[in-house]
């Protein structure tokens, strides 16, 4: 028997609408035309001191519209979609991640449900290629019974220092820079000269301040962090020791996992989203995904943001309060910052 028409069309909208209920927790941003050609990127926001609910959508409409990469924005939110940026338990729509040719990250202290972390981990050991940003060096945080404890960024052996030493090449260390106070200004290494990853960057600086950090020797640096006495980035270097020698802030090597498999990583420890106003910042990361994917860097890649961005100054409790992802897809300009 046929439905009446009315149900008919009533299905049909519920049908129709069921893809945006699914998006309301998470962005997807479909590629456009560019070198990218639809290879597909997730990025994992997920920090509740740097604004990475903000950095991360910026990045992914950047990547999607201007380069031609296909990108999934994941979050820590609520099944309403209102973001959480302290609950490291949650991670929204975690099966984008068995399709993920690489990822971007900027994490900290997560501690996820054995669901996200199977997916996360089958990804590293198929050799996903990894981006990550400022705290991901201590992305994941769980107790010591857990099954991912070795995740963790004070995990002992086999994995010390967890998978931020191990994989990424630096777990937490300390500030090296006085924080909120001392700035990081880029300065290229010596042996990184001509680096394809530098190409278009120029005058890096981050309001975020330097982290200690000692990359292992299999690492190529590619910039090093010149602490300055304030967080204009016209400001001098601190002098004394803060600056001798400069810690590394930008590096990259190739993991190879327990399943053998290598996976390409960038990773610096800069990436507030009040960094990533800075431009030469922006491209730099976006040569980090192109470098990671084996894909030619551009000579001085787009990264004019898609959209007004506006971003919040880090800080603990300084979020905005009951943004919703939704807020943060294109077409839309992040809402105001709290006062």
């Amino acid at each position: 028997m046929k439905l009446p028409l009315l149900l008919r069309l009533a299905a049909c909208l519920f049908t129709t609408a069921l893809p945006l209920l699914a998006q309301e927790t998470y962005l997807h941003f479909p590629a456009q035309d560019g070198p990218g050609k639809g290879k597909k990127i997730v990025l994992l926001a997920g920090d509740e001191e740097y604004r990475s609910e903000e950095a991360l959508p910026m990045l992914g409409k950047i990547f999607s519209q201007r380069h031609g990469f296909d990108c999934t924005v994941l979050f820590s939110a609520d099944a309403d979609g209102t973001i959480k940026p302290g609950a490291g338990e949650l991670l929204t729509h975690p099966e984008a991640l068995d399709s993920a040719e690489a990822i971007v990250m900027s994490l900290r202290f997560r501690h996820w449900d054995d669901d996200a972390m199977k997916r996360f981990e089958a990804a590293l050991l198929r050799g996903v290629p990894i981006v990550a940003l400022r705290t991901s060096t201590h992305a994941f945080n769980f107790k010591p019974d857990s099954p991912w404890a070795k995740y963790s960024y004070n995990a002992k052996a086999p994995w010390v220092g967890g998978f931020g030493r191990q994989v990424l090449g630096e777990t937490w260390v300390a500030h090296h820079g006085k924080h909120k106070i001392e700035g990081a200004r880029g300065i290229v290494a010596a042996e990184a000269k001509g680096s394809p990853l530098l190409r278009g960057v120029h005058e890096v600086f981050a309001e975020s301040d330097v982290y200690t950090a000692a990359p292992p020797a299999d690492a190529q640096v590619l910039m090093l962090g010149e602490v300055t006495t304030t967080l204009d980035p016209t400001s001098a270097a601190v002098e004394g020791q803060k600056n001798e020698p400069r810690q590394p802030i930008a590096w990259t090597r190739e993991y190879q996992n327990e399943a053998g498999k290598v996976n390409r990583i960038f990773t610096t420890t800069m990436g507030a989203a009040c960094d990533l106003d800075n431009e030469g910042l922006r491209r730099l990361v976006v040569n980090g995904v192109f470098w990671s994917l084996g894909l030619e860097v551009p000579e001085n890649a787009n990264v004019e943001p898609v959209d007004p961005y506006g971003p919040s100054f880090f800080g603990f409790g300084g979020e905005r309060k009951g943004m919703k992802v939704a807020d943060l897809g294109l077409g839309k300009a992040l809402p105001p910052p709290p006062p």
